[in-house]
């Protein structure tokens, strides 16, 4: 085999294997998260749920708009200094962790002085915590390691909530402050060992003028797109609440649960691929770019829609028979999310190589519209609809999220989700 042949199949396996442990980390964390779910819908009534969920839907929200992307802002920069041997890392760290930590901190202490909600203020201490932890594991992806982010976000966080969460259910305490700080305290262990992770591998240098320009310079776009997706992504349960009632916020959260399950395989591909492409792109290696998106794309169809077709067979079924009486009628809304996310996911990342190549304004651009269709359809629909009207609204909007990047991207690298590489990926060592 020639040694051409031989780097090639040594940087597929490289992806394979990250992308595998990626995938088993998502996979014990939507694991935990989804037996989360169960055992609040079975453990406290129905609008103690919705509120719970309504609450930690919020401040997860919250968070990642106060992340201002900086963690994949710290991805593409460590990422691209790896031939400098990481030189001048150190300060971009320190220029992504200082704004976020203050304005999560001032937050915080508005949201305790403004508010006499005791599960709000709960969370309003956690939320430094909370937002802090997610830029710090995203960083370490930066070095090409999956490991923090596998063992730390992928299975200590989620594990221990659910065991935390399960103490409270068991007990008796029907208390959404008890519930909602059993959600929020695993995230301070994860923040500490991801810590002590990345010190280690930061080169002790001095800070150098213009770190903190060309961070933000590059994530500002990201920032403003990131905390629409988390409005995108986590807001509909907070909608349905304040429109249709706690009650319906915990059937929608019920019925859209099984998209944690559908989603493991993006996760951890993406996670994986991310460093991969920002290398190929900034290096001018489209071959190897859509090598990589088609790869992660048709592996993302063969995992996921096994998923999303069974869950829109079984659904009637099966919410009933996993979230408890009351929630089966959640069916409509399973299927229209099975319908979606089979369309999404056909799209494969095409938003994360947008990103990968630099262009975080047309990304702003295509989250700002697909936010909007939602927030048009959701003001429509979910006064008479309810959760479907919820369901409808977010399938608008991430029909929209999916097809702008993919225009973009083929457009302008003329990158397609299918291509040449699809069926070369599902035998990688005969393909090399």
């Amino acid at each position: 085999m020639a040694p051409l042949t031989l780097t090639r199949l040594a940087g597929l396996t490289g992806v394979t294997r990250s992308g595998v442990a990626g995938l088993l980390g998502a996979c014990a964390g939507a694991a935990a998260q989804f037996l989360t779910v169960v055992l609040v819908t079975r453990g406290v009534g129905q609008e103690t749920a919705g509120v719970f969920f309504s609450a930690t839907a919020l401040c997860l929200a919250v968070a990642t708009v106060l992340r201002l992307d900086a963690g994949n802002g710290l991805v593409y920069f460590i990422a691209r200094s790896r031939p400098f041997e990481y030189r001048c890392t150190s300060g971009y760290v320190r220029a992504a962790l200082v704004p976020v930590a203050s304005l999560s901190l001032a937050a915080a202490c508005a949201v305790v002085l403004s508010t006499s909600d005791p599960e709000l203020r709960v969370l309003a201490v956690a939320l430094p915590v909370v937002t802090c932890s997610g830029v710090v594991v995203s960083a370490t992806r930066g070095f090409g390691s999956m490991r923090p982010t596998v063992l730390l976000d992928g299975v200590l966080q989620p594990v221990a909530q659910l065991a935390l969460v399960a103490a409270v259910v068991l007990a008796g305490r029907d208390s959404v402050s008890l519930l909602v700080a059993a959600w929020a305290l695993p995230y301070l262990p994860v923040l500490l060992l991801a810590s002590v992770w990345l010190r280690r591998r930061l080169p002790r240098t001095p800070y150098l003028p213009g770190t903190a320009h060309d961070l933000w310079r590059h994530t500002w776009p990201r920032s403003l797109a990131a905390g629409i997706q988390a409005v995108f992504q986590r807001l509909d349960i907070v909608i349905v609440a304040l429109l249709a009632g706690p009650a319906e916020a915990a059937v929608y959260t019920a019925a859209t649960r099984f998209k944690i399950v559908g989603q493991l395989a993006g996760q951890g591909l993406s996670q994986a691929t991310q460093p991969r492409l920002v290398r190929a792109l900034a290096e001018g290696d489209l071959p190897r770019a859509r090598k990589l998106y088609q790869s992660a794309t048709v592996w993302l169809v063969l995992l996921t829609w096994p998923v999303w077709l069974g869950y829109a067979a079984l659904a009637p079924w099966l919410l009933g028979a996993v979230f408890g009486d009351g929630y089966a009628s959640g069916a409509p809304v399973a299927i229209v999310l099975a319908a979606t996310m089979t369309l999404a996911t056909a799209c494969g990342m095409a938003d994360v190589v947008l990103t990968a190549a630099g262009h975080t304004g047309s990304s702003l651009a295509n989250l700002t519209a697909a936010i909007a269709t939602t927030a048009v359809l959701d003001l429509l629909l979910i006064p008479s609809l309810g959760s479907l009207g919820a369901a409808l609204g977010w399938a608008g909007g991430t029909v929209v999220k999916n097809l702008l990047p993919l225009w973009h991207i083929h457009r302008r690298y003329d990158l397609r989700p299918f291509g040449a590489h699809s069926l070369a990926a599902l035998s990688p060592w005969r393909a090399a």
